[in-house]
């Protein structure tokens, strides 16, 4: 289906212009051709005159064929009072190969009075010049009106001059950037229609998040006219960051219902956005929009109970429509419903009628007052509910624990001695390690390995403390979260206490504990 709106993706460009975002070349290609795959129209690679990077990269590129993509190079109009032929950063921007050649110029006179320290006049020969230039080397033109809306508010007839010299060159698209990011939706919406009453080539937008309206000035601009939305991934980007695609692409196709993306690519957003982060070695934001984990993730009562009925009741679409699931939580707000569909998302077969359900509900609430939280610690959860509805003695139990420390010259030396109890054989180990908790965590595996060697696939990705209730200062209870796996499944467990050690050994217990019940 031909697209009614065009995915520009500048993640390589202008979002890896966000702090703490360092791409290598080879994860510049890998996510470029993530994003071909995806089904995106254009992919902007860099600015191949900035840096040697981008010239690494775009001549790596052109050695790779893009099924959906074409490839843009991106760059500025020539300098002032340099022929266009005779720029280098222009003729770059030629040796890139790329189909496509983005280019940004000044619409705003400040900009172009006080930075680029040039004439009006100069700066729309640079426009035009720069654009015919690439047009005549057989290339498709993207024209970035760099600060439109400020330079629109502060000269309307000077900001509509720079578009129609980009249009009379020959540019295929001239797409308005509210550069800044400060423009409000309405603005945006008013001043897309007037670009698109005086010219007649098409529109694109290019938004920024400064205020929180990037994803908004994006849809107001596309209802007033645009054909051609330019952001990134996970809204990577300068400051706050640009418009962020893994929101706009779902609301240009289910709320706005334009074509955009191929239809069957929307149900991999969410595995696009977390490869993206991951190249990034970015934690995954958990309430991003659409595609967080906490997007459809539900918790009061009320809530849930009318999920379980009709879940468009509280849900705005099928989470499975852009890669994502419903996700019930369970906490002190919760009722006999999050209790059945949690249990039910876990693997046990409950339904309202089960008589353990109100022993459950009324445990977890007890817990959660003592400090607990289970929207982190699943298998905690799991756990809990498999001891009152199966009834099973646990695997193994700890019978005693010590734990030590000492100072030998210049190194601290951490000690755990643990005693465990299967069945009615016991073990007993000693283990050192970089701290007490290390140090209990390998003496209790080292017990348990003796009775179950599976547990010899099951380490420790993440630990969590939490200090509740800080005004009692060194005395306060501790909620500790550890994350393990297998190497094949994740999950979590839990443990409170007002000793950090007594809280880390339960949620130990339970992290080992859980992986024998699988």
């Amino acid at each position: 289906m031909k697209p009614e709106i065009e995915i520009y993706d500048t993640t390589l460009r202008d979002g890896s212009q966000g702090e703490g975002i360092n791409f290598s070349v080879m994860d510049k290609l890998r996510i470029a051709e993530r994003l071909d795959a995806f089904g995106v129209h254009y992919i902007e690679g860099g600015w191949p005159g900035s840096n040697p990077k981008d010239i690494e990269f775009f001549a790596e590129a052109k050695r790779r064929k893009f099924k959906r993509a074409r490839l843009a190079a991106f760059g500025s109009t020539r300098r002032k009072g340099v022929p266009v032929e005779s720029d280098d950063q222009v003729r770059l921007l030629l040796e890139a190969h790329t189909p496509v050649v983005t280019i940004f110029g000044k619409t705003w006179l400040l900009h172009v009075k006080e930075v680029l320290r040039t004439t009006p006049d100069e700066n729309l020969a640079m426009i035009g010049d720069t654009v015919r230039f690439l047009k005549d080397h057989g290339k498709f033109v993207i024209y970035d009106a760099e600060h439109a809306f400020d330079g629109y508010k502060d000269n309307p007839e000077y900001a509509l001059a720079t578009w129609q010299a980009a249009e009379k060159a020959g540019a295929d698209f001239v797409v308005l950037c509210d550069t800044n990011g400060g423009t409000l939706p309405g603005e945006v919406a008013a001043i897309t229609a007037a670009a698109r009453g005086k010219l007649n080539t098409r529109l694109g937008i290019h938004t920024h998040d400064d205020v929180g309206l990037g994803v908004a000035n994006a849809l107001a601009a596309v209802e007033a006219g645009a054909t051609h939305v330019q952001g990134t991934i996970n809204g990577y980007g300068e400051r706050t960051g640009n418009c962020n695609l893994t929101s706009v692409i779902p609301n240009i196709a289910f709320k706005m219902k334009k074509a955009c993306v191929p239809e069957k690519s929307l149900a991999q957003l969410r595995e696009l956005s977390q490869f993206v982060d991951e190249i990034a070695n970015f934690r995954h934001n958990p309430r991003q929009p659409w595609v967080g984990q906490t997007a459809f993730a539900h918790k009061g009562g009320m809530h849930v109970n009318a999920v379980q009925k009709v879940a468009r009741s509280f849900e705005h679409i099928d989470p499975a429509l852009v890669g994502n699931r419903r996700r019930v939580l369970v906490s002190d707000l919760a009722g006999k419903s999050n209790i059945v569909m949690k249990a039910q998302e876990l693997g046990f077969r409950v339904t309202n009628d089960t008589p353990e359900l109100k022993t459950i509900l009324v445990r977890i609430k007890e817990l959660e007052h003592e400090g607990f939280e289970f929207e982190a610690a699943e298998a905690s959860l799991a756990l809990l509910i498999s001891r009152e509805l199966q009834h099973k003695k646990p695997p193994f139990s700890v019978d005693a624990y010590h734990v030590s420390m000492r100072r030998d010259g210049l190194n601290s030396i951490c000690e755990a001695t643990v005693k465990v109890r299967v069945g009615e054989d016991a073990g007993h180990t000693v283990a050192e390690g970089d701290g007490p908790v290390n140090a209990l965590d390998k003496a209790l595996r080292q017990a348990l390995v003796k009775f179950y060697p599976c547990l010899k696939q099951v380490v420790l990705t993440d630990y969590k403390v939490r200090i509740l209730e800080s005004s009692t200062g060194t005395s306060a209870r501790t909620r500790v979260l550890i994350q393990s796996t297998d190497g094949k499944e994740e999950w979590g467990t839990v443990g409170v206490n007002d000793n950090i050690i007594e809280a880390s050994l339960g949620a130990l217990v339970d992290s080992l504990e859980y992986a024998l019940s699988r």
